[in-house]
Formats: C-alpha cells, structure tokens, sequence
C-alpha cells in the first residue's frame, strides 16, 4: 500500500501464444517473461518431447487450423492467467514433422508465488492435451504407414480434476 492506501497498480499479465514450426529455446523464453519483473517468485515450465516410441518412430508430424488454434488455446491461456492470478504466461506449440528428441509444446507459468505457477502451467497443459485442436500422426522408421494417433483417457480425466477446483 502506498502512503494513501491506495493499493499499487497491478502490472499487466503477458500472454504470449505462439504456433510455429521452428524451435524454441526454453531459456530465452523464461527470460522474456521475467525480466524487469520484481512481482514473479515463481516459474513454472513444462517441455514435451517427441518420443521415439520404443525406437520405430522417425518423426510425428502435427498438423493444425492456423487461426482456429491459436484462437482457441489464447482462450485458455487467459483462462489460467486469471484463475491462477498469474503475472506471465507463454504457450508455444510447434507444428510440422518433429524427430524424436524434438521440442513440440513449451509452456511457462509466472506468479508470485510456486503454487500457482505450478497449478496454471498444469491446468494449460492438462488442456492442450484434450481441446488444442491439433492432429499428431507417426512416421514409422521402416517406412511403414503410421497411425493417427489418439487422444488418451488418462487425459480426460487429468483436465477433469480442474472443474471441481474453483
């Protein structure tokens, strides 16, 4: 509170979503949420990874609605920045055909304090798994057709656990 009891204005949040082919580096992404904040004591991220699924996989390739996806995942990003009270958030997710070992979605939550930092990066992903609107299909390494691939129960009931949470 200032001398006035005015409380001090509260900083704008920064939303950034990006949908892109082209990797990202995780570090200058924190950065770019963080510098010159005095108000995060928090940083959150998760990072996921293209599997080489047992060793068949040469590549999975992700496709999207350009517009529709970018709309519909900075919908739930601002969702979480306002539930969770965060002070940034970044969700990248790459599209194209990824090898194994590739960067394909990073998502950095910022706030005050760990556990809404932890909880909004959580809530972002838990979404992106179930509703980003995004197709995933393997490249098997023996040239083989591969499969579309599915989205998870596991999933489902993981972004589940959010609506019973205020």
């Amino acid at each position: 509170m200032t001398a006035d009891s005015t409380p001090p204005a509260k900083r704008p949040v920064q939303v950034t979503v990006r949908i892109q082919s082209s990797d990202f580096d995780i570090s200058d992404e924190i950065g770019a949420l963080t510098a010159g904040r005095a108000d995060v004591g928090a940083v959150a991220s998760f990072t996921g990874l293209c599997r080489d699924e047992g060793g068949r996989l040469s590549a999975l390739e992700l496709e999207h609605y350009p517009g529709m996806a970018e709309r519909a995942i900075r919908a739930i990003a601002e969702e979480a920045a306002e539930r969770f009270e965060l002070t940034g958030l970044t969700a990248i997710h790459r599209y194209g055909k990824i090898a194994p070992g590739g960067n394909i979605v990073l998502v950095v939550a910022c706030a005050s304090h760990r556990q809404a930092a932890f909880d909004g990066a959580a809530f972002l992903m838990d979404y992106f798994k179930t509703d980003a609107p995004f197709w995933k299909k393997e490249h098997l390494k023996d040239g083989g057709a591969g499969e579309w691939v599915s989205a998870k129960d596991a999933d489902d009931k993981a972004k589940a656990r959010w609506r019973s949470r205020s």
